[in-house]
């Protein structure tokens, strides 16, 4: 049950298939537990305890893994956007790592004591010729640790076990199942656990793992077009700004397009399902500490939702789908009590794929294992899921528990929002009062009234937003996740306009 047992299923299975890369000059099978083996004897040499990784995405990161699992030592990837306090904070959590970094992060790793290759000479390093290595088969050992984005808090680092990332994909993908023309696009950075998942799926399916590091639409569409890709993974932001670029979007070859990390807008889903009628499209739930992706909705359930009058059916298109069937789910009020369909409440979830533990602070879960995502929601009558948010964005006005990802949903389907984020601001009068910041078209252009009576017809007089301003933009990870205390902050302060 370690990552090296499904990188030597892969080599029994298709040594000669390129599994990472572009189709010309990527890596098979074979080359790829190669290169990770003398990688594995240059971190046993080092001495390292651990790998970081400090770059964007692309092939020394799978071959990064790989090698660090065969070395018995986890790979740690770190935000590379983050400034030097924040870097400097994080790797004096692991003060004997061997670091992958990018040029520029040469001097800080330096300064930190860390000794560093670029990703450009790791893989040089080990396409010598290959080490004779049998790692110990630890399914306990530490695989990777994964920091949070501490959007509401301080990053923690996430701890996943081999046997967490195993059961993962074992429970979700057939060994082999990909044809040998199948080719995967992954646009996320290296330190969200989508990186992780999609390396060890794709290499399990068969599939070839592509890599766009620095995404914007067109790159998107060229590379998916060039390349051939048959399936690709995007977080919302991403998904929004294809649909909304000019020109032709079209993948001939693209069949499936899973999408998640954050909120999807459901004007942005529909657009996209109209965009590419042929298409399978899956919405993917998952969290750092749940290995990744714990509850999907299908490409039927997407069309079927579309196609649909029947409101009920129709509401599926906002909805994470059902959970896997490895997973086991309760939704808890807020005295731990499991509560039965339609009732919201938090998200609480076990299963051999689950984590649930932090570097240095051991795992959270209760008396049965079941792990609280601080996310809450409710199941309907068939069993789909809505995710209604963080516990901690929760809206308290008047003694009234209020969803922000609710009224964030309804206005961007006014044809003018293209993005809209929902806070709570203190008020002495009702605890908390509604604000909202939104980024519009240049046309049309909708008067904030106009969005507040938008948001009042469809909801309800408490629901709309007291104050709506206009910016540019919305302060978002890379992964698309809104940062709700920086939008909160600027809202709050005096030097923001009054609309």
């Amino acid at each position: 049950m370690n990552l090296t047992m499904l990188l030597d299923m892969a080599v029994e299975g298709f040594p000669k298939r390129v599994v990472v890369g572009r189709s010309k000059g990527g890596l098979t099978a074979m080359q790829l537990r190669d290169s990770a083996a003398v990688g594995a004897a240059l971190i046993r040499d080092s001495g390292a305890a651990a790998v970081v990784f400090l770059d964007v995405n692309g092939p020394a990161f799978p071959v990064a893994l790989f090698a660090a699992a065969r070395a018995g030592v986890p790979l740690v990837p770190l935000n590379y956007r983050l400034g030097e306090r924040q870097l400097r904070e994080l790797l004096a959590h692991h003060p004997k790592a061997l670091a992958i970094a990018a040029p520029e992060q040469l001097e800080l790793l330096d300064r930190s004591g860390v000794h560093a290759r670029t990703a450009e000479e790791w893989l040089a390093a080990t396409r010598s010729e290959a080490a004779v290595h049998i790692p110990d088969d630890d399914s306990e050992a530490p695989a990777v640790v994964i920091y949070t984005s501490g959007t509401t808090s301080a990053p923690k680092g996430v701890l996943l076990r081999h046997h967490h990332l195993v059961s993962y994909v074992l429970g979700s993908v057939e060994f082999a199942s990909a044809a040998p023309e199948d080719a995967a696009l992954m646009s996320v950075p290296p330190y969200h656990i989508a990186a992780v998942a999609n390396v060890i799926t794709n290499l399990y399916a068969g599939r070839r793992c592509i890599v766009l590091e620095r995404f914007t639409p067109g790159e998107w569409v060229g590379l998916a077009r060039d390349e051939a890709v048959t399936n690709a993974m995007v977080v919302p932001t991403m998904l929004a700004r294809i649909v909304e670029q000019e020109g032709d979007r079209s993948v001939p070859t693209l069949r499936t397009l899973a999408y998640g990390g954050a909120p999807m807008p459901s004007a942005v889903i529909e657009r996209a399902l109209r965009l590419w009628p042929d298409v399978g499209f899956v919405n993917a739930y998952g969290l750092t500490e749940t290995s990744s992706t714990i509850a999907v909705l299908a490409p039927e359930d997407h069309r079927e939702a579309l196609a649909s009058a029947d409101p009920a059916v129709r509401a599926r298109l906002s909805s994470v789908g059902r959970v896997v069937p490895a997973i086991e789910l309760e939704i808890r009020d807020t005295e731990g009590r499991a509560v039965g369909p339609g009732v919201t409440g938090r998200i609480c979830v076990r299963g051999e794929q689950v984590s649930a533990e932090y570097a240095g602070a051991g795992r959270s879960v209760d008396n049965r294992g079941f792990f609280d995502t601080r996310d809450q929601g409710h199941v309907d009558g068939d069993g789909y899921l809505f995710i209604g948010g963080r516990i901690d964005d929760t809206i308290i006005r008047g003694g009234e528990n209020i969803a922000p990802a609710e009224i964030e949903d309804v206005l961007m389907r006014h044809p003018a929002v293209l993005d809209a984020a929902v806070v709570g601001v203190p008020d002495d009068e009702w605890g908390q009062r509604i604000e909202a910041a939104v980024v519009v078209r240049a046309e049309p252009a909708a008067g904030v009234e106009e969005l507040r009576g938008h948001v009042r017809a469809a909801l309800r007089s408490s629901k709309t937003p007291d104050r709506i301003v206009c910016w540019d933009e919305l302060p978002r990870t890379p992964t698309g996740k809104l940062l709700r205390r920086e939008v909160a902050g600027r809202l709050k302060s005096p030097d923001e306009p009054a609309r």
